[in-house]
């Protein structure tokens, strides 16, 4: 009796999971080959043989397939192990789809038109034992954390007998800084949402700018503005420019100032690099008339004004302007009719080319404001000068470029600051009592070509500086990256906070940067009060440029160990492949790997393990609270002459970058994977605590999931990258919203635990912050507007939280 024609329909399966086995053999054969090449792995080259010899017997319909897969999941599963131990989704590309494969086969209508009647014990035996092995594998890696910086603590202290908070004095339920004070330390005094009860907030009201990106935005319009709360009121600024004055326990708008912010001659603002706004500032006659001077007299109360207390905006068409925080009418007393064009002395630029993007320093009888100049268009941009106006009438009173250091006299009109000197985008810090000013520097421009630089041109260069408030001379600088070809600007608000030490009490200014230190100064004289080493870095600069032989270093870091090829990740053996021939093509030597022409790893990217958001501080527990992230990227020089034939510029920081002038230009990516998946293995992001008084990691856990940025929305903690900062409480409570994931946090201080989560309608990519409403109820307020940049879902909603009635 013939079997043949009741049997040929069921090697169907086996056939087609021999066709598939052999094109995904083939497929790693190729690569494998490539990557060996390389001085990669050999594993893809053996897999990819072993997978084509399994599908072709598989489409003979051949016994032996059991067995030669069998030998391809063992030993998968043990070169998985080896490279990367019980780490689960180092695992996953590695073994979950050669497991999956290997459940079917066993399946007996699989193997049935296989054995044809006749046992085979061996190969059936062999692949019941390496699927078991795998499973195994997977199962036990849910109960580990390697490759991850996790650290489990607990902080055993409330206090540090002897510290206080030494910043300047507001009410307790105030915020009327971008940083809640001058000092930028994002510490808040008030107590009410605890451990014990935050998780029971509720949303409060929400309130909708209508200021969402249009047609004609550029691709970077994001809503990171950190709101004030002070004067009784909440002050907002919109992507556009916008200030809106709130109710602080309705989010009932009070008033409302649109500056109409033009072009500047272009069509649309699509030549803008970014559109934000992240923040306001507030000037108090009355708050410095009654503060008292260091002999204990009164200071001589201020002369009369109509606007005693002022908003000061920056706008994205290069002004600054004044507002009565009472009515948002201008203060027509400032500058002209209460603006003021920051175009003055600055030179040509393109549209768009140069605006404050952070909101300005506020002191007694200043207002301070640098600005943002967009990156690697030339070598001929706009200065990054920092410019001192008198706070009531706006009169220029000094000036200081880092490119003419030494003379601060203003300039007079038809002269023109020092071009494409470092400039200063983000948020300074001040110490009214030391008479300081602290400027987080950026870099020379371009960012990844230094050959036309001098010692003089980046003396000041991505670092921290501090002036003198009255005349803006230089006090101290400081350099965190010497001849920066990294883009490793100093992007976060400096920290000013009291730290205890085994030498007393000293007055540090802590800094966070992109490579991962959190340099700790004494803020008086610029040296170290936590240890600096100069670390040998990688060498060979391109033709023309040249490298500095060392890198400062603290010991106070977040830096991440140094890639390796089996770091590279994807979802699948095939995209982890191509991940890892894109490693091994490009030149990586660890940190501070030069740029080239063929192609160089930046690791920590220049998105940063800290950028804009930067740290909180608790000047009471001595405790700072962070959330580092690790994302690589990778630059590509090309010669100049080449820069037509490339593609687009898509930012700032991604796609070509002319750099006309120089003789490279730039092309900039994030290492992804071609299903635009960060290449190297997650965590990708985490939140973590140090004790300031021994510079220890207290505890440090993987933070967020990819509910919001994967195809099937599934709360998967996997620990994403955040973009934005973070504030702290006296009431043991941080917060956190900058997430891929559309959330809102709330952490104990004490070991990290997440205590609640409040789901936003959009991305928040910026800082929360918290205050008392008038009904004596402490919120928690966030703006949720998305991130272009990053794909975060945008809005332009502004939400504020409490614990209920």
């Amino acid at each position: 009796m013939s079997t043949d024609g009741a049997s040929s329909p069921s090697r169907l399966l086996p056939r087609l999971l021999g066709v598939l086995l052999l094109i995904m053999g083939l497929a790693l054969l190729a690569g494998g080959v490539k990557l060996s090449m390389l001085g990669g792995s050999l594993y893809y080259l053996l897999a990819g043989i072993g997978l084509t010899l399994t599908g072709v017997l598989l489409l003979a319909t051949r016994r032996a397939a059991l067995g030669l897969y069998a030998l391809v999941l063992f030993a998968s599963t043990v070169w998985a192990l080896w490279e990367v131990g019980l780490d689960w989704w180092q695992l996953v590309p590695r073994l979950a789809l050669l497991f999956a494969l290997g459940l079917v086969m066993l399946l007996p209508w699989f193997r049935r038109p296989l054995l044809r009647g006749q046992p085979a014990p061996l190969g059936t035996g062999a692949l019941s034992v390496a699927v078991v092995l795998a499973g195994a594998a997977a199962l036990a890696s849910q109960f580990t954390t390697p490759g991850e910086m996790v650290k489990k603590g607990q902080l055993d202290r409330d206090a540090v007998p002897g510290m206080a908070n030494a910043a300047p004095a507001q009410a307790d339920g105030d915020w009327n800084a971008y940083g809640r004070s001058a000092f930028g330390d994002r510490y808040s005094p008030l107590a009410q949402i605890t451990p014990a009860n935050a998780h029971k907030l509720v949303p409060a009201w929400t309130f909708r700018t209508g200021d969402i990106p249009g047609a004609g935005d550029p691709g970077e319009t994001t809503a990171e503005n950190t709101p004030l709360k002070v004067n009784g009121m909440l002050y907002v600024c919109t992507p556009h420019s916008q200030v809106i004055a709130l109710d602080p326990d309705t989010g009932k708008e009070i008033w409302r100032f649109d500056p109409k912010i033009s072009s500047q001659g272009a069509e649309n603002f699509k030549g803008w690099a970014h559109m934000t706004c992240r923040g306001v500032s507030y000037h108090d006659d009355a708050a410095y008339a009654s503060e008292q001077s260091p002999t204990g007299s009164a200071s001589p109360a201020a002369a009369p004004t109509a606007c005693p207390k002022r908003i000061f905006v920056p706008t994205a068409d290069t002004r600054l302007i004044a507002l009565n925080a009472d009515t948002g009418k201008m203060c027509e007393d400032f500058g002209d009719k209460g603006q003021i064009d920051l175009r003055a002395n600055i030179g040509s630029f393109a549209p768009g080319g140069y605006y404050s993007t952070s909101p300005p320093a506020v002191t007694k009888n200043l207002v301070v404001i640098g600005g943002h100049v967009t990156d690697n268009v030339s070598t001929d941009e706009p200065s990054g000068v920092i410019r001192a106006f008198d706070v009531h009438t706006g009169k220029l009173v000094w000036n200081w470029d880092s490119g003419n250091p030494d003379d601060t006299t203003p300039l007079a009109e038809g002269q023109t600051y020092t071009r494409n000197s470092p400039n200063m985008w983000s948020m300074f810090a001040v110490d009214e009592k030391l008479g300081m000013l602290y400027l987080p520097m950026g870099n020379q421009m371009p960012d990844q070509y230094g050959g036309d630089r001098t010692d003089e041109s980046e003396k000041y260069a991505s670092g921290l500086t501090a002036l003198d408030i009255d005349s803006g001379h230089v006090k101290w600088s400081f350099q965190f990256t010497h001849h920066d070809l990294w883009d490793m600007d100093v992007g976060g608000q400096p920290s000013l906070i009291d730290v205890k030490t085994e030498a007393g009490v000293k007055q540090a200014v802590m800094a966070s940067t992109k490579q991962g230190s959190i340099y700790v100064l004494d803020r008086a004289t610029g040296q170290p009060v936590v240890p600096i080493h100069e670390v040998a870095v990688p060498q060979g600069a391109v033709a023309g440029d040249r490298t500095s032989p060392t890198q400062p270093k603290s010991e106070l870091n977040f830096m991440p160990p140094p890639l390796k090829e089996r770091d590279m990740w994807g979802v699948t053996p095939f995209d982890q492949m191509l991940c890892r021939i894109d490693f091994k093509s490009m030149r990586y030597d660890g940190p501070f790997t030069p740029p080239s022409l063929q192609g160089s790893i930046v690791y920590p990217g220049n998105f940063g393990v800290f950028d804009w958001g930067g740290i909180s501080v608790d000047p009471v527990r001595q405790i700072a609270f962070v959330n580092p992230s690790y994302m690589a990227f990778k630059s590509k020089l090309i010669p100049a002459a080449e820069i037509a034939k490339q593609g687009p510029r898509v930012s700032e920081t991604e796609g070509v970058q002319p750099n006309k002038g120089a003789p490279y230009g730039v092309i900039l990516e994030a290492l992804l994977s071609p299903l635009g998946l960060p290449c190297q293995a997650p965590a990708w992001g985490y939140v973590a605590a140090v004790d300031l008084t021994n510079h220890q990691t207290i505890w440090m856990h993987k933070n967020g999931t990819v509910r919001d940025s994967s195809p099937i929305p599934i709360p998967l903690t996997m620990g994403v990258p955040s973009l934005g900062g973070t504030f702290t409480t006296a009431g043991g409570v941080a917060f956190l919203s900058g997430t891929l994931d559309q959330y809102l946090r709330a952490y104990d201080v004490k070991n990290g635990k997440q205590l609640w989560e409040g789901r936003l309608p959009a991305g928040a990519q910026t800082t929360p912050m918290t205050y008392t409403g008038k009904d004596g109820k402490q919120y928690v307020l966030v703006m949720a507007g998305g991130h272009g940049s990053l794909g975060t879902k945008q809005g332009d909603y502004v939400m504020a939280f409490k614990l209920p009635d």
